[in-house]
């Protein structure tokens, strides 16, 4: 990954339009959000496939893709595929607490990605597929980090490697919204690319599975 002082610098404002609404769940996509939803930031390989998983879930209110974990302000894709501004390619996910739990969505996190890949996902290679959560409370972190300790046990026992996914506080990590032709990529193309793919072990939800 670059430093700060090697990243690409970018610029104060967008060079594109993200588009005003989601093209499959028909709810805005950049906040504010509507008061009890909550936000969680997923990163698992392309943003492509990794988005479907997420909007295709119940209690999901919108979704939306883009770049996160790096340096580069209001970067583009080609910047952030050259490894110059330190993102991974990342999905925002908005979510009534009420109808999925956190818990219920890094199950669905850690099940549709292989998590010990490091800088790549499958075929995809770069640092901008490396795996990531970025929480957005200590509640968020507490959970997150529990979920990645129950996930490596099971792996293990499966013969897996370590898990290389970093865990960090959103806050300081902007997350900034990817260009509109990348946005519900599936819905708009569904014979396109989808590199989504795990491991096959399931995880365990909550807490109490990381204590045996």
């Amino acid at each position: 990954l670059p430093t700060p002082e090697q990243a690409l610098r970018g610029r104060p404002v967008p060079e594109f339009t993200v588009p005003s609404r989601h093209t499959v769940l028909g709810n805005p996509l950049v906040g504010p959000y509507p008061e009890g939803l909550e936000v969680a930031d997923f990163a698992l390989g392309c943003f492509w496939g990794a988005e479907r998983k997420f909007w295709q879930t119940e209690g999901v209110w919108t979704t939306l893709v883009g770049y996160q974990g790096g340096y580069t302000e209001n970067p583009t894709y080609d910047e952030a595929c050259s490894g110059l501004t330190g993102h991974t390619e990342a999905v925002r996910v908005v979510f009534d607490p009420a109808v999925v739990s956190y818990e219920e969505l890094l199950k669905l996190f850690w099940e549709s990605h292989n998590p010990t890949q490091g800088f790549r996902q499958g075929n995809d290679v770069g640092t901008q597929y490396r795996s990531a959560i970025y929480t957005h409370s200590p509640a968020q972190a507490a959970a997150a980090d529990a979920s990645r300790e129950a996930y490596q046990k099971v792996l293990t026992a499966s013969g897996h490697k370590e898990i290389t996914t970093e865990v960090l506080p959103a806050e300081g990590r902007p997350f900034w919204p990817a260009e509109a032709y990348h946005q519900q990529y599936l819905d708009k193309n569904p014979g396109g690319y989808c590199g989504i793919g795990g491991t096959g072990v399931s995880c365990p939800i909550g807490v109490a599975p990381a204590e045996g």
